[in-house]
Parts: C-alpha cells; structure tokens; sequence
C-alpha cells in the first residue's frame, strides 16, 4: 500500500523520469499534457515526499571493469536482532555489495557483489564477509549472464 496518493498524471511524470532522468522540465510538462510550472511543482513534491529519492546514472559494470556479479546466500548463526543489526551495519560498509536483502526462507540474507575478478571475490569473503562474528553460512552463485536488468518499476502507465 503506497504511503502517499499518486494519480494518473504522478504515474506518467515517474515513468518518464525513470527512463530519461536527464529529461528537461518543459519535455517533461509536454509529455504529460502541463505548463512547466505545475509539472516541476509536481516534480518537487514527488522528490520532497520521497517517492522520487534521487536521481542516478546507470553505469555498465563490464565497461569499468566489473565483470563479475556474484549472488551470495548468508545465514546467520542466530536471527537475534543483535546479529541482524550487525551484520547490516557491516555490510553497508562494503563497496562490493551492491544490495543486500533480509530473506524468507533457508537464509537470511541475499547479497548481489560485484567484482573485477574471482580472486577479488575471494578477498571480499576471506577479508570481509566470513569476518562478520554472526555469519554461519556462505553460499555463493556465479552469474553466467544479463539476462535481463531494469531499474524501472513497472508503474502501470504507458507513455508515448
């Protein structure tokens, strides 16, 4: 349930915003049928309401010479709130990681890390990862390929 009221028009401005961030105010107003002024007061209220919480580039990881994304499984020894405090405030501090997320399931964390190499990857674990005092278990997966990467939520709307 979202937390604050979006109607058609704050569906169309985030659509267009998640595929063209660098999109000018008066594009933007075009798009959706408004005046540049309605359209960046409405532009700043999504930000201000935290809907919109920032904007960003989208760089390719093989053209920076990161190449090698690793989904991690991390148990826990124990899911007491102190663990789980721990290991999240460690985890946070690792550029590696690129999310982190608390599971359901046969584990309690899901971690995506990128890396330039495996033997990055095995300093990442050795030096960083099974030093966490809460970790009990690692299981890490390889990815052979991108199939298929999107940063925009599918909102519904369609805008041409």
């Amino acid at each position: 349930m979202p937390n604050v009221t979006l109607d058609k028009t704050d569906l169309k401005i985030l659509h267009l915003l998640q595929n063209d961030a660098r999109i000018s105010n008066t594009e933007l107003a075009d798009r959706i049928g408004l005046s540049p002024s309605p359209c960046l007061r409405r532009v700043r209220a999504l930000e201000e309401n935290g809907v919109i919480r920032r904007y960003a580039g989208i760089v390719d990881a093989r053209q920076v010479g990161l190449p090698i994304s690793v989904f991690v499984n991390v148990s826990l020894r124990s899911q007491e709130r102190s663990g789980l405090e721990e290991f999240e405030q460690q985890i946070q501090g690792y550029p590696e990681v690129m999310e982190c997320y608390l599971m359901t399931g046969s584990f309690d964390y899901m971690l995506r890390v990128v890396v330039p190499d495996l033997d990055h990857y095995q300093r990442f674990l050795a030096d960083k990862l099974t030093r966490i005092r809460s970790v009990a278990n690692i299981q890490s997966s390889m990815t052979l390929k991108q199939v298929v990467y999107k940063t925009a939520l599918p909102l519904g709307i369609d805008v041409q």
